[in-house]
């Protein structure tokens, strides 16, 4: 059965891209929306986004890698911003291959350095794990997957069919904004909320986010973490100390996984800490993806 959303008013097609900004690129699942900066560069970051918001999450970082000289390239996963919302299971599987695709797409065929914001570190540790010569380096930053999220009962009641799209059509926009803004400086938290919420505003969005919770991607995938910790990677691992929406204790169980990676805490730091603490964050990436 499909279910129409009150708030989800706007179709993506060839006129409402229009609105994007950065590029699209046909895949095997359906049209991605990305951007490129420095294209001519040798060394590549790609940066993939978390669980519902867009990769203008990643405005700093792309500015701030790109004047450092390296070709960065960020995209919006399936489901959200300005990519294609194909009626799929939403799992760890079409994540992975969006990202393989994206790479073969924009014909990026030497090893590349991958920084994933929250979902973002299981689907880059998953592509890691899968195809580790196409991985150089792998940044995690509040990483999904050490342990079950602090609201996990209430992810199986919205997991249960029609009780998961009943309750979606309940919540308002603005509501999922509010809820989804885990900063610890509340300052961002208005710029923010208006860029969200006009993501929001197209159809499949809140269909992609159910499938996304129902096929297992905030699930713990402390397995895959080992893996990677094995293949002699260099893996550097950033936390908010104040992060509400995967919390700072779960760090421990990934330094555990991962024992030979670099791990830095920010301070007085919610859950996207290169966005919030940039002029923390940066200095550090920089130096890691340099050596």
């Amino acid at each position: 059965m499909s279910f129409s959303y009150r708030d989800e008013i706007k179709e993506l097609n060839e006129f409402t891209r229009k609105e994007a900004s950065g590029s699209f690129v046909q895949l095997s699942d359906g049209f991605t929306h990305y951007e490129v900066g420095n294209p001519e560069a040798n060394e590549t970051v790609l940066l993939v986004h978390g669980f519902s918001v867009p990769c203008f999450i990643f405005d700093a970082t792309f500015k701030f890698l790109t004047q450092a000289g390296f070709r960065v390239a960020r995209y919006d996963l399936f489901g959200r911003g300005f990519s294609d919302r194909p009626d799929t299971r939403y799992d760890i599987d079409l994540f992975v291959r969006q990202l393989g695709d994206l790479l073969d797409a924009l014909r990026f065929t030497r090893p590349v350095s991958l920084v994933g914001l929250s979902t973002g570190g299981p689907i880059t540790a998953a592509f890691t794990a899968r195809f580790p010569e196409r991985v150089s380096k792998l940044v995690l930053i509040d990483p999904v997957g050490a342990k079950p999220l602090p609201y996990a009962p209430f992810l199986k009641v919205v997991a249960m069919p029609f009780v998961g799209e009943a309750i979606f059509n309940l919540i308002r926009s603005d509501g999922i904004a509010v809820k989804i803004s885990s900063f610890f400086n509340r300052e961002l938290v208005q710029e923010f909320q208006s860029r969200y919420l006009l993501a929001l505003k197209y159809k499949g969005f809140r269909r992609a986010i159910l499938s996304t919770i129902r096929s297992g991607m905030l699930d713990p995938v402390l397995d895959v973490y080992k893996r990677i910790d094995k293949m002699d990677k260099p893996v550097l691992l950033f936390w908010g100390r104040n992060d509400p929406t995967v919390p700072f204790k779960h760090s421990n169980l990934l330094r555990a996984a991962m024992p030979h990676m670099e791990f830095h805490t920010i301070e007085n730091c919610g859950h996207i800490p290169h966005h919030e603490k940039p002029d923390e964050v940066n200095p550090i990436l920089l130096e890691f993806l340099r050596h």
